[in-house]
């Protein structure tokens, strides 16, 4: 079981990015479980960005991407994507995309598969 994340990139501040993340290697689906987006800088812990439910009922962001990033699936191609506009520099990161082991959850201990990440830095 893989999740192959891409979209990343060097973009300047303002301009916007659409992350992607697919899941494969297995006969099987992630319609029932939820996904979400983390990040990570040098130093720092993973942090939340976004999440979405199963059925994508209930999303949930972090405050400092609200209103700029959106987050949504599709289940008949087991992706997840991020699409982030207005990028501010403080966005540069290291992007994961995960598989949570419940229906949804925000929190990265629910989540049992990662994706490698993907590089998203944006300058002034």
């Amino acid at each position: 079981v893989q999740l192959q994340a891409s979209g990343g990139g060097l973009v300047q501040a303002g301009d916007s990015l659409r992350l992607s993340c697919v899941a494969s290697g297995r006969a099987r689906t992630w319609s029932n479980n939820g996904m979400g987006w983390f990040r990570q800088v040098p130093g720092k812990e993973r942090e939340f960005v976004a999440a979405i439910s199963w059925n994508g009922g209930i999303i949930q962001y972090t405050d400092s991407v609200k209103g700029r990033f959106t987050i949504s699936r599709d289940n008949g191609k087991n992706t997840v994507y991020l699409q982030m506009n207005s990028l501010k520099e403080e966005d540069t990161a290291v992007y994961f995309c995960g598989v949570s082991r419940s229906a949804y959850s925000a929190n990265s201990a629910s989540y049992t598969t990662w994706g490698q990440g993907t590089q998203v830095t944006v300058s002034s």
